[in-house]
């Protein structure tokens, strides 16, 4: 089921500084998104609500609340609990994809990512969810 909104809106949570820059310029100047970049699931869960992203992206191991506890968290409020999200990690084992998507993610995509194709791979997981 397509998703009847335009993806526009991006909330990317990453706890890694460069990572962070590198998405946000990927998403940003190649992918021409409004883009919010939280550090940390705290952060993205205080600022998800006035943001009012289309999709959000998470990296499933921080520090504190992890990916996953946070997702537990978005699906939680009725507010945000539609948003799609899309899970970053560098472990990407089928059972852990299976384990994700079981969880609620639309998909996940490696790292380390392609700067240059990651608004595609973003806009082509969001179209076809």
């Amino acid at each position: 089921m397509p998703h009847s909104k335009e993806l526009r809106r991006i909330l990317c949570v990453e706890d890694d500084a460069d990572i962070r820059a590198i998405a946000e310029m990927a998403l940003e100047m190649v992918g021409e998104f409004d883009v919010l970049i939280c550090a940390s699931g705290g952060d993205a869960l205080d600022r998800v609500s006035d943001f009012a992203p289309d999709l959000i992206m998470l990296d499933v191991m921080m520090p504190g609340m992890d990916g996953p506890t946070t997702l537990q968290c978005l699906r939680a409020n009725p507010v945000t609990a539609a948003i799609p999200v899309i899970f970053l990690t560098a472990k990407v084992q089928p059972s852990e994809i299976q384990y994700y998507q079981s969880l609620g993610a639309l998909d996940v995509i490696a790292k380390p990512f392609d700067p240059m194709r990651l608004s595609d791979e973003v806009r082509r997981i969001f179209n076809h969810a």
